[in-house]
């Protein structure tokens, strides 16, 4: 079973994530809006995806239970067998899997105590 097949997103903490937005926007071209800025491709198949970029408020507890500044988003193919492999394997699963228009979502603890967050997507809704 293929388990990760893409970047999803990059998140972040920011002191002032508008500033940082708009850092980004004039310094390095982003395309940015209220989320970030979102990346779209197409992969070896012509198939479109995307790939998320985007500065949280310095006090987000998205990332908890991590203490860390960032989260990285992984694209996943079977969320739900994925979660079942990863649990007999003693991953620490950080919560249920949750559904959204855009796709399905789970979130895990690596062995650093990064949150990781696996994110099977609709690529169409988007």
């Amino acid at each position: 079973m293929k388990r990760v097949t893409g970047l999803g997103g990059f998140f972040f903490k920011s002191t002032d994530p508008d500033a940082a937005k708009e850092w980004y926007k004039t310094h390095l071209g982003l395309n940015t809006d209220d989320y970030g800025c979102t990346f779209k491709w197409k992969d070896e198949n012509g198939k479109d995806g995307t790939t998320q970029w985007s500065p949280f408020k310095a006090d987000t507890d998205y990332f908890e239970p991590s203490k860390k500044e960032f989260m990285m988003n992984f694209r996943v193919e079977n969320i739900v067998e994925l979660k079942k492999l990863l649990v007999e394997e003693g991953v620490q699963i950080a919560g249920d899997i949750q559904e959204y228009p855009y796709g399905k979502f789970l979130w895990i603890l690596d062995n650093d105590g990064n949150k990781i967050e696996l994110w099977e997507p609709i690529d169409e809704s988007l």
